[in-house]
């Protein structure tokens, strides 16, 4: 999506500190973070929510958690971290392409 800042950054068209980027996933820290570490996993394929996948999505679901798992190891955060999904406007959400949240780093 053209007006999509998540879609610029996997474009390239935006700047941000990338910490990992695979064939269908790219992982960010977040411009606001909310805790010491806080890193935001995008799937490349625009889903704007959780609500609008679909049951071949599974795979990249798990992906994402995994990943999760493998950047938070890399970022010293694995003895204790969140995993957050927001969803639509109600839950937070404020940009329209599905991300998972990683928090963490808090003593």
């Amino acid at each position: 999506m053209a007006d999509c800042i998540f879609c610029k950054i996997i474009s390239k068209e935006q700047s941000c500190d990338i910490v990992h980027e695979s064939q269908e996933l790219m992982a960010f820290k977040d411009i606001n973070p909310k805790a010491p570490v806080h890193i935001l996993i995008v799937p490349k394929k625009h889903i704007a929510t959780v609500n609008d996948l679909a049951d071949a999505d599974k795979e990249l679901i798990g992906d994402m958690v995994l990943e999760a798992k493998n950047i938070a190891k890399d970022q010293g955060i694995d003895a204790g971290y969140k995993l957050m999904f927001n969803v639509g406007r109600v839950g937070g959400q404020i940009i329209d392409h599905m991300h998972l949240h990683i928090m963490g780093g808090w003593q």
